[in-house]
């Protein structure tokens, strides 16, 4: 009697967890469901890569949901893989690599989603030849897809200059001039001293780029990357600290060309078929470039009144060096709210985040989670629907709905976005917008036969 009372009560647990994840399941799967009804993907999808799933291959596996680090992203539907929140795909491409039946690949978005940025061959090349896009400017977010771009066009460049027949050229005249020491930048440099490439590094600020700028700890890459001549990051998460330590590392090479502090004014082609990048220091001459400048640009300002008072920031470096204030910060993505969540967690200061908007929809899964805790917590207020009127030494105004609020301010921070490069790079002859849609999935153009020589004509 006793055996049978265990195994009843065994059964009853068992049956209640089965029940539980049952109807947790079937919870996931009507909100997935209702999603991909909405047609979240494209109404507030990605701009760049993402993942198409062939739903006569996918098995139901879940392993592409479960790898993915942004979040709920993917989701299951009636057994088969879907996209649900594509506004939080950022590219990792981890979900294609994952699937064991090969039922997603990695497509472009819709032609008008990447009606902004520059048109790009499946080698990264702009529409004027040798001339090459590499890291964010071209579209695609994360660290990785900087660092393997980087590497590939300088592999495309060392093979065309390899096909050349020896000529006498200029010493003064470069192989590669890359422009930009982010991620994108170094591991093309890097490739170039291990192709043993002639190639001249310019970066307007310090080595490092975006990442420099980023609040301590941050995580900077969730999955492994490759750097040329250093081999593999085998850690799954790096802080902006280990990148920063391993910039410092690469510097110390002796066989790389970059100058910092150097702002390029501007890129063209001259009628020899080289280009000519110009800065306040001088001109460079190279028979191939390739821009790694990043897609923030100039940061975009609100049109406010007092925003350039010396306390109106656009970014946030060191959020311990602030404390005992009365901080606002502007935005609704993932800068502006860990901005926010790093200034509240310091000693004495009194964080207000303004939203325009009346619900969070762009962030990433883990500060979804922390930004609640936060609010929950009352470490920090946030106020949607609400936009700052006006900024005064000491105080701002902050426009919620109908009415109004007066806060008491010492320093104010602004996340809305940058405004990318576009006039630099039209300026350069650079085309935008995509090469051809098939299907209605934007594809980029293989690289067409290339004449005998690198100092071509533009297209």
């Amino acid at each position: 009697m006793d055996t049978l009372y265990t195994w009843l009560i065994a059964g009853a647990v068992l049956g209640f967890f089965v029940l539980r994840y049952w109807f947790a399941h079937r919870r996931r799967e009507a909100q997935a469901r209702a999603a991909v009804e909405k047609g979240q993907m494209y109404s507030e999808g990605p701009k760049a890569q993402h993942p198409l799933i062939h739903a006569d291959l996918c098995i139901g596996c879940g392993a592409c949901v479960t790898i993915c680090p942004e979040g709920d992203v993917l989701a299951l539907v009636n057994g088969i893989a879907a996209i649900v929140n594509g506004h939080k795909c950022i590219g990792h491409s981890l979900c294609a690599e994952e699937c064991p039946v090969g039922a997603i690949t990695m497509v472009m978005a819709k032609a008008s989603a990447t009606s902004d940025l520059p048109r790009l061959t499946s080698e990264h090349e702009s529409s004027v030849e040798n001339l090459f896009i590499a890291g964010e400017l071209g579209g695609l977010a994360l660290i990785k897809n900087a660092v393997n771009q980087g590497r590939e066009c300088i592999d495309v460049i060392a093979d065309r200059l390899q096909q050349l027949p020896a000529v006498s050229v200029d010493p003064s005249v470069f192989d590669v001039v890359i422009v930009g020491a982010g991620p994108a930048g170094i591991s093309a440099s890097l490739r170039s001293a291990e192709r043993g490439i002639k190639a001249l590094t310019l970066e307007r600020e310090e080595v490092g780029g975006t990442v420099s700028k980023y609040p301590r700890q941050k995580l900077v890459m969730t999955s492994p990357v490759e750097f040329p001549l250093f081999g593999k990051f085998k850690k799954m998460q790096l802080s902006k600290e280990d990148l920063l330590a391993f910039w410092q590392k690469v510097m110390e090479r002796v066989d790389l060309n970059i100058h910092t502090g150097v702002v390029v004014e501007s890129v063209r082609k001259d009628a020899d078929g080289l280009f000519t990048t110009r800065t306040a220091q001088g001109e460079y001459r190279s028979r191939t470039v390739v821009l790694a400048l990043g897609r923030a640009g100039t940061p975009r300002k609100l049109g406010v009144p007092g925003e350039d008072l010396p306390h109106v920031y656009y970014r946030l470096i060191e959020a311990d060096h602030y404390t005992h204030k009365n901080i606002l910060v502007v935005g609704g993505g993932d800068s502006a709210v860990e901005a926010a969540m790093g200034l509240a967690s310091q000693s004495g200061n009194r964080v207000t985040l303004s939203y325009r908007r009346g619900e969070f929809a762009r962030l990433k899964d883990r500060n979804v989670k922390k930004i609640e805790d936060f609010m929950h917590t009352r470490k920090l207020e946030v106020v949607f629907n609400s936009v700052p009127t006006e900024f005064r030494e000491g105080s701002l105004t902050l426009q919620c709905g109908e009415t109004t609020r007066e806060l008491k301010n010492d320093f104010v921070w602004i996340f809305a976005g940058g405004i990318p490069p576009s006039d630099f790079l039209k300026a350069a002859g650079i085309a935008f917008g995509t090469f051809e849609t098939a299907n209605g999935v934007t594809v980029a153009v293989p690289a067409e036969s290339r004449p005998a020589e690198l100092a071509g004509a533009s297209r």
